[in-house]
């Protein structure tokens, strides 16, 4: 038998005393003896290290572990028959320093764990032991177990007998109680950043969009990542404190992982974990509606994947699926890169029909000249909104990041006459996954073959700039930043009472699309934009060919229709491509104004 964890530096003499403890006797009522305890003291104010203890329901000592000063690995040795029941192992651990108050990390892994109990067992700088106190679990609300704490006892009185009997009645309680949150109780989970508290706000949001409740963030500043861990030893060794303690399900980093960091870092604190590509890829699985959009976050997960493979430990083994595990690939635990490949392969084909359908879509829309306007921004600026008050659209918009996935085009009248075609497209996002813009690109063609722009900012959020420069950064990688745009503040009526407002972006037009106000003069504007290529012709259509009026109302704006003795006198405005195709066919028809 060995003693585990931090035994660096201790003598072997020290070493042999300790594995001595293994061979320790219980009595059957016997919760902790008293020369164990004794023993553990000692050791523990020499090292001024903790010392934990594991023993099975029939009192055998099943492990021996050092840690440091204030903390101690809490291993996973779990002997229950189910996840509902306790364990069958109990955990005494020193808390060298004197307090025999049990921390917020005992009764984490005494839930987490589902220990029969958690004791410990406080230790002054003499060796000599000042209490000790002990917690059991009783019945449950809202899925998780309640937590009975003793008081501190002096070792001469410990009722041994009576928590024997306490670990019995929690055997029973653990299965009692309201049960019925437990499948809907969100996951809780652990933020960790190297870059600044804004991305970090950021990933946040993108957690709790994603169903998860966040418990705890971390902000490590370090000039680059470590190339195991991403933070360091070190820091992981801490976060794994930090997740028993805020009993957090999985830790979430505020950038991109490598396979063997995942690993690293799931080996290290023992919890599922992943990174924003992740994060994002999994809010998109939840959010994709159409089937195109599936077919693209389908494409773009197991192109993330296909390098990850090696190293994805939790993730590809926990069956009960979560954040980060949604969509496919969540319970092939044996799933290998000659299959990836063959999904990535028949994914592509897929979406190559359903492009060539798009492309045929937007071939009959140029025929018929009908000027496209994008929507394109951030996420959560209000494009849905905007583009369900403009058109009754219904789409469906929240107050979240990524509320609405799949782009949504709907035929708007223009201010003075003649119509657009309004689209919605996916709203972008700092540190955008590489593989899902490749997955998005059909998709995100739209913004780059649109005859205009209309970028939309959050006006009611202090990092409205930063967001538009990852709004133009995106639109380069699209190649859409070429076309007429429109800069717009949205949510301008949170802003009524903000000294700063309006916002720093010359020439931008502030609406509110909740409210409606502004939003004519937005139209109007687009309306200009678009007619600033129009071309204005007249042509006299003899009577006998007046189905030639009728094709020049459905591909431009009429001016003016007058019936005179020869004809029809009809004066229309004409994008540049259907004023080339007019002029050309109708060149005997052409007159002055």
């Amino acid at each position: 038998m060995e003693v585990h964890g931090n035994i660096t530096g201790i003598r072997d003499t020290q070493l042999k005393e300790l594995e001595a403890v293994y061979d320790c006797p219980f009595e059957p009522d016997e919760f902790a003896p008293r020369d164990l305890l004794t023993e553990l003291a000692r050791h523990s104010c020499a090292l001024n290290r903790e010392i934990a203890v594991y023993v099975s329901r029939d009192g055998d000592v099943l492990d021996v572990t050092v840690g440091v000063t204030d903390s101690v690995p809490l291993l996973d040795l779990r002997l229950r028959r189910n996840a509902r029941r306790l364990s069958f192992v109990r955990c005494i651990h020193t808390h060298p320093g004197g307090s025999a108050e049990l921390s917020d990390v005992d009764i984490a892994a005494l839930r987490s764990l589902m220990l029969d109990s958690m004791c410990a067992v406080g230790v002054d700088g003499n060796g000599h032991i000042t209490g000790v106190s002990a917690a059991f679990l009783t019945e449950r609300e809202k899925g998780v177990p309640g937590v009975i704490e003793t008081e501190i006892y002096p070792l001469k009185k410990l009722p041994q007998a009576e928590w024997m009997h306490e670990i019995e009645i929690a055997e029973q309680a653990v299965l009692k109680g309201d049960d019925g949150g437990l499948a809907e109780t969100p996951e809780r989970a652990l933020l960790v950043g190297i870059d600044t508290e804004k991305s970090l706000e950021e990933l946040a949001a993108l957690a709790e969009s994603a169903g998860a409740q966040v418990v705890g963030r971390c902000l490590q500043k370090r000039p680059k990542p470590d190339t195991a861990t991403f933070v360091g030893s070190g820091k992981a060794a801490e976060l794994q404190l930090d997740a028993q303690a805020l009993e957090a399900d999985l830790v979430i980093f505020d950038d991109e992982l490598t396979g063997a960091q995942t690993r690293n870092l799931e080996e290290i604190i023992g919890v599922k974990v992943i990174d924003r590509t992740t994060l994002i890829l999994d809010i998109f699985a939840q959010r994709a509606k159409s089937g195109e959009g599936k077919l693209q976050v389908q494409l773009a997960q197991l192109q993330y994947r296909a390098g990850r493979l090696i190293g994805q430990g939790l993730i590809l083994s926990r069956l009960g699926g979560g954040i980060g595990t949604r969509g496919p690939g969540e319970s092939k635990l044996e799933i290998d890169r000659r299959r990836i490949r063959e999904q990535i392969t028949n994914l592509k084909r897929d979406l190559d029909v359903l492009q060539r359908q798009r492309n045929l879509r937007r071939k009959a829309r140029e025929k018929s000249d009908i000027p496209v306007i994008a929507l394109v921004g951030y996420t959560n600026t209000g494009k849905s909104t905007l583009l369900n008050t403009v058109t009754d659209a219904g789409v469906y918009a929240e107050n979240k990041l990524f509320a609405t996935l799949d782009a949504v085009s709907r035929r708007v009248a223009l201010p003075g006459g003649g119509e657009c075609l309004l689209v919605d497209t996916v709203g972008f996002i700092s540190k955008l996954p590489h593989d899902l813009v490749e997955a998005f690109k059909s998709t995100l063609e739209e913004a780059a073959l649109a005859d205009l722009l209309i970028i939309v900012s959050d006006g009611a959020n202090p990092d409205i700039l930063a967001q538009r420069n990852v709004v133009e950064q995106v639109l380069r990688e699209i190649g859409a930043d070429h076309q007429p745009r429109i800069d717009v503040i949205n949510k301008c009526d949170l802003c009524e009472d903000n000294i700063e407002y309006p916002p720093p972006l010359l020439g931008a037009l502030h609406i509110s699309a909740k409210t409606g106000a502004g939003v004519d003069r937005l139209l109007a504007e687009a309306a200009r934009q678009l007619r600033g290529a129009e071309k204005k012709l007249t042509l006299l259509v003899p009577f006998a060919r007046y189905g030639v009026v009728n094709e020049l109302r459905g591909k431009g704006r009429v001016l003016s229709e007058v019936h005179e003795d020869t004809g029809t006198k009809i004066t229309v405005m004409l994008g540049p491509e259907a004023a080339g195709q007019i002029s050309a066919r109708y060149a005997d028809m052409m007159t002055e104004d």
